[in-house]
């Protein structure tokens, strides 16, 4: 099981305000932040979400065909978290709606370029 997805950032502070914004709509803490990551996560279940300056000191790039999925409790906070991602920095692939295969979802990018998408399965 996958408890924790990390992203890398070429940039932790800008970075940091795009992660924060869409955290706290899911009632996500910080759990960690050193001078190179920053991470947060569901302190009840332990899983979360990371992001990081490479340790291996190259630039951070994007996996094509990779992409992390968020959780959303109902279409509503799929709105919300794609317009936090909209409003601190991030770019759309795909605005929020009921997509073929019958969930309800929204894709966007973060600033540094990494695709992910907010869900609502039910």
């Amino acid at each position: 099981m996958i408890i924790n997805v990390c992203m890398g950032t070429k940039n932790l502070a800008r970075g940091a305000a795009f992660y924060d914004a869409i955290a706290a709509e899911l009632g996500l803490v910080r759990y960690m932040e050193t001078e190179k990551a920053i991470g947060w996560r569901n302190a009840a279940l332990g899983i979360g979400l990371a992001i990081t300056l490479p340790y291996d000191g190259n630039p951070a790039t994007v996996g094509n065909g990779t992409m992390a999925s968020i959780g959303a409790a109902n279409a509503a906070q799929v709105d919300k978290i794609h317009a936090l991602a909209m409003a601190n920095g991030g770019s759309d692939e795909g605005a929020p709606g009921l997509r073929p295969n019958g969930f309800y979802a929204s894709y966007f990018r973060d600033p540094d370029g990494n695709k992910l998408n907010a869900v609502a399965l039910g």
